[in-house]
């Protein structure tokens, strides 16, 4: 596996002139990548394999929406638990503007720009996208602070457990759940009719939805002929649990990383 160069020239070539990708992305997110891929030349196959709900619950969610200001830290780990959170606050008539807001911190600059759009001031972005780097970079500040971790649900424990070993009071919430969309084993089949060249997959998630999908679909996973690019190691990591080795990896994680690793991975 290897990652694309940094200075690979990309703009106004068709690098992808033929290649189809399928983009794993959740319906309504998947629009930046596939114009991406569209416009070095690919076909962007879209199948929503992530579908945005409500927790099963918003108990958790709503006591710390109320007790914000207890907090010395929020971390927002993706920009779906940014939209979450605002949501949720705006249905409870909670202010962002007018209450005590603990000190932010971001995974990535998309998530950071969601939140900042969103009203909140971002004090901590770690140099890679990853949550790893976050806990690396915030553990020293988080000796004896209470942090407000919102989060998707069943989301993997790295953060919350390497906090409380740095001496963190963190209390977990969950702000959304990741479901498998009815129809993804039908549009996976209707995709597959054709040759895809390669598939992307943004999350762990992505991966382990897109495997339900083909069993459901009834298609063997890995799928045949199909490499895989990866946003990043985490994902990586997933995708070889699932026996799928990762023909390309963003140096990157974000959409621009992975659009570079499809670049390097596929052009002619």
């Amino acid at each position: 596996m290897s990652g694309p160069p940094a200075d690979l020239p990309l703009t106004g070539r068709r690098v992808l002139e033929g290649k189809r990708v399928l983009v794993t992305r959740a319906a309504g997110q998947a629009s930046k990548l596939s114009e991406a891929l569209c416009a070095l030349g690919a076909e962007p196959v879209d199948v929503p394999v992530l579908e945005i709900r409500p927790p099963r619950s918003y108990d958790a969610l709503d006591a710390a929406l109320r007790g914000l200001a207890a907090y010395g830290w929020l971390i927002f780990t993706s920009a779906n638990t940014v939209r979450a959170l605002v949501e949720r606050s705006a249905a409870l008539g909670i202010s962002f503007e007018k209450a005590a807001m603990p000190q932010v911190a971001a995974v990535g600059e998309a998530t950071a720009a969601t939140a900042r759009n969103a009203g909140f001031a971002v004090a901590l972005v770690p140099e890679n996208y990853i949550s790893e780097s976050l806990v690396q970079v915030f553990a020293a500040r988080a000796a004896g602070q209470r942090v407000l971790l919102a989060r998707a649900e069943m989301a993997r424990d790295l953060i919350p457990d390497a906090l409380r070993m740095a001496g963190a009071h963190v209390d977990v919430v969950d702000a959304y759940r990741n479901v498998l969309p009815e129809d993804a084993p039908k549009k996976l089949r209707v995709a597959l009719e054709e040759k895809i060249d390669a598939a992307t997959f943004t999350s762990s998630s992505s991966v382990t939805h897109l495997k339900e999908a083909a069993e459901k679909a009834g298609i063997a996973f890995p799928l045949a002929g199909v490499q895989a690019i990866s946003i990043g190691p985490i994902t990586s990591a997933t995708l070889r649990e699932q026996g799928w080795e990762p023909a390309a990896e963003a140096t990157r994680s974000d959409i621009a990383g992975l659009v570079q690793a499809a670049a390097s991975l596929l052009r002619g």
